[in-house]
């Protein structure tokens, strides 16, 4: 007979075994959303109690189901063009001030963390397409990355809603969509533009591949997370980053309650925060 019951102490074990994993931490408030998709995994699985459940979780060798509910925990709303006061900060400002000291043999590299479903590194696809000068002269490595791996198929797929690409300006459109069964496809060339990769920021042999990031948007990923996993993610994507670099964030958060290692760069269009030249 099946136990799909979740009792308060095993939420609390799986919590803590999921924040170590993924530096994501489930306050008591996220109980309901939790135990649903646990409970959901465990009827897949045919596990006949959470703590068998909760042993396949800890000790399956390929780590496939940690993976599968990683997927269905981590939360990924968002739509083209948003927050793109960025984007006008990244062609007006962050870009102009890289490469006034980049070498011209190597790329431009940005990096968008999460990728989610793929619409924030297109709209910046496009956004250098369309507004930045700069393209012509420069070769741009556009690089986007994510927990969570279903995500990331419908990314490279990079079909979307009408509502989900309700801001794109009318011109972009006309040139950048085609319209296909399920909604609108971004063209193949702004698909190929992007580097998907799967990436934890809590694990340092993930975020090890990244070096020589001259621009980071890390935006509404650090919230999900608490101070001790905020700090770390901070080093590790300072460690990742060019000297100099950008790191934009969601709105809503300051790396200044993070991490002192950057400092804040009040430009007229956003503000951002940089890792410092190295003294020469």
């Amino acid at each position: 007979m099946s136990d799909h019951n979740i009792s308060e102490h095993d939420f609390d074990k799986f919590a803590e075994f999921f924040y170590r994993k993924t530096g994501i931490k489930f306050e008591p408030s996220k109980r309901y959303f939790v135990d649903k998709r646990l409970t959901e995994r465990m009827r897949e699985t045919g596990s006949d109690s959470f703590r068998h459940y909760f042993t396949t979780l800890r000790f399956q060798a390929s780590g496939e189901e940690l993976q599968r509910l990683t997927n269905l925990l981590t939360v990924n709303e968002t739509y083209f063009m948003r927050e793109d006061y960025q984007f006008r900060c990244l062609i007006d400002s962050m870009l102009p001030d890289v490469i006034s000291r980049h070498d011209p043999r190597k790329p431009i590299r940005i990096w968008c963390i999460p990728s989610s479903s793929g619409e924030e590194p297109y709209s910046i696809a496009m956004y250098l397409l369309e507004e930045w000068e700069g393209i012509n002269d420069w070769d741009v490595e556009l690089i986007a990355s994510d927990i969570d791996t279903q995500i990331l198929a419908t990314a490279q797929k990079g079909i979307y809603s009408e509502r989900s690409i309700r801001n794109v300006p009318a011109s972009w459109k006309r040139r950048y969509f085609k319209s296909v069964p399920g909604g609108h496809q971004v063209s193949e060339d702004i698909r190929d533009a992007v580097e998907f990769t799967r990436i934890n920021l809590s694990e340092p042999a993930d975020v090890r591949s990244m070096r020589n990031i001259d621009i980071i948007f890390c935006r509404n990923l650090l919230i999900y997370f608490d101070d001790k996993s905020r700090k770390v993610a901070a080093e590790y994507m300072y460690e990742a980053m060019s000297p100099g670099g950008y790191i934009c964030l969601g709105h809503t958060e300051s790396m200044g309650r993070i991490s002192p290692l950057y400092r804040v760069k009040k430009f007229p269009a956003a503000i951002v925060y940089q890792r410092p030249l190295e003294a020469k």
